[in-house]
């Protein structure tokens, strides 16, 4: 059987990964694709560097265009990033009848629903298994492994460099400055780690994930979003005394009135399985309906772990290239014309439990006067503890609430911080059970 052809556009981190796995499994890849799959063209910026890695055998150029129109050119592997040329090079690979495999997820993120409508209406596939959590196969779990389920929740560590940045900051008891200096020179973080540190990232992915469990519209403008960088090193020591520790999660819930999409901060009880991905390590809990929770643990980054997603949906691409589009599986699982428009909602609509901390003057009616405020806002307080301050007049005042509105607990914030024994601003870190 004549062997697919294959345009590899970046010859980067991932692309270069690719190359070496295809290279390296040749024979077992084709053994369960059915056929050999090749990488015939390639587009990079450094051709003659290329041409060096590659050989004689694989075309070279500087124009990715060049690759996406070649009429032999049977997949089309999108690995240059970003949201610009990478989307006008993906909607013409489509336009010519061509599959797409990508792990570009602040392009799926942002123009993931004009993509798929474009790939539906031409009978094409685009494939992006490595655009969440690199070598784990979480989007097949969800589009095809829990396909009995109705999705209730997704949650999970979905960057592993704010992974990374936590755990140091718990281990060593270092301040983020530090940790994130010491993740850079690892190579871990970006010499510009904003879309990282504050949660942009893992809003992409979550953004994906949201719309493979839920059956809606890729919606990613809808998103919260708050990062790590403002973390005191202070409350990961608290957390841990408390019997939590904070983790940057990516949670997508289905409530009657929405969806909840959000990224941030939380603490988690230490027993729970996210609390215990160290590292630059991901996990993804999925819980459903029929199944329960189930978990996904591994790499989320890193030269062949990615490869191994992207290389798995080349293989899949294969096995169904002659099968009906109509009889494919999905791209974000749900039919196309099944797709709901249930709202996102809004965080001041999210309903979670909270840490809080503050400073306030050490005499009596304090504690009285915070839990009236925190009490008539319909918040419960779980627990408390008090914590001598460097200031012999101050008191610090730690409070674990039960379940409540984020609106109501923005405003009781704003009215704890009014009041004239108050010392400071109110620290507060969303608590998820994952239950």
């Amino acid at each position: 059987m004549e062997s697919i052809k294959v345009g590899l556009l970046g010859l980067g981190v991932v692309g270069g990964g690719t190359w070496k796995v295809l290279a390296r499994n040749a024979r077992e890849i084709a053994r369960r694709a059915g056929r050999n799959i090749e990488v015939t063209r390639v587009a990079v910026r450094d051709v003659a560097k290329a041409r060096k890695l590659l050989g004689p055998d694989v075309a070279v150029g500087a124009d990715p265009f060049e690759v996406v129109r070649d009429p032999s050119i049977d997949i089309v592997v999108e690995l240059i990033g970003g949201d610009t040329v990478a989307r006008e090079l993906v909607l013409e690979a489509i336009a010519q009848g061509k599959h797409v495999v990508t792990a570009n997820k602040a392009l799926l993120a942002k123009h993931g629903s004009e993509i798929f409508a474009a790939a539906s209406a031409r009978g094409v596939m685009v494939a992006f298994e490595a655009a969440v959590a690199g070598g784990i196969p979480i989007i097949k779990a969800i589009r095809e492994g829990l396909t009995a389920n109705r999705i209730e929740w997704v949650a999970g560590i979905i960057n592993g460099t704010t992974n990374f940045i936590l755990s140091e900051m718990r281990s060593r008891g270092l301040p983020f400055a530090t940790v994130l200096a010491e993740a850079q020179a690892l190579g871990y973080a970006e010499a510009d780690p904003t879309f990282d540190i504050e949660g942009i990232d893992a809003a992409h992915k979550l953004t994906l994930l949201a719309s493979l469990a839920f059956g809606i519209p890729v919606q990613f403008d809808r998103a919260y979003i708050e990062g790590i960088s403002s973390l005191a090193a202070e409350d990961i020591k608290l957390a841990e005394r408390l019997g939590y520790r904070i983790k940057l999660l990516g949670i997508t819930k289905r409530r009657p009135e929405g969806i909840e999409l959000r990224v941030h901060p939380a603490l988690v009880p230490t027993r729970s399985l996210l609390a215990n991905v160290e590292g630059a390590m991901n996990a993804v809990l999925v819980r459903g309906d029929a199944v329960g929770q189930t978990l996904y643990y591994g790499k989320g980054a890193g030269e062949e772990p990615t490869a191994s997603s992207v290389v798995a949906d080349l293989v899949d691409v294969t096995r169904l290239l002659t099968a009906d589009p109509e009889n494919r599986v999905p791209h974000l699982a749900f039919q196309p014309d099944a797709m709901d428009d249930t709202p996102i909602l809004s965080i001041d609509d999210v309903r979670t439990s909270y840490y809080l901390r503050f400073s306030v003057a050490d005499q009596p009616g304090v504690l009285a006067d915070i839990a009236r405020v925190l009490a008539n806002g319909g918040i419960s307080i779980g627990s408390m503890i008090q914590q001598p301050s460097e200031s012999a007049d101050t008191a610090e005042l730690i409070f674990l609430t039960h379940e409540a509105v984020e609106r109501n607990v923005n405003e009781a914030i704003a009215k704890i911080e009014a009041l004239p024994f108050v010392r400071s601003s109110v620290t507060r870190i969303r608590m998820e059970s994952l239950a």
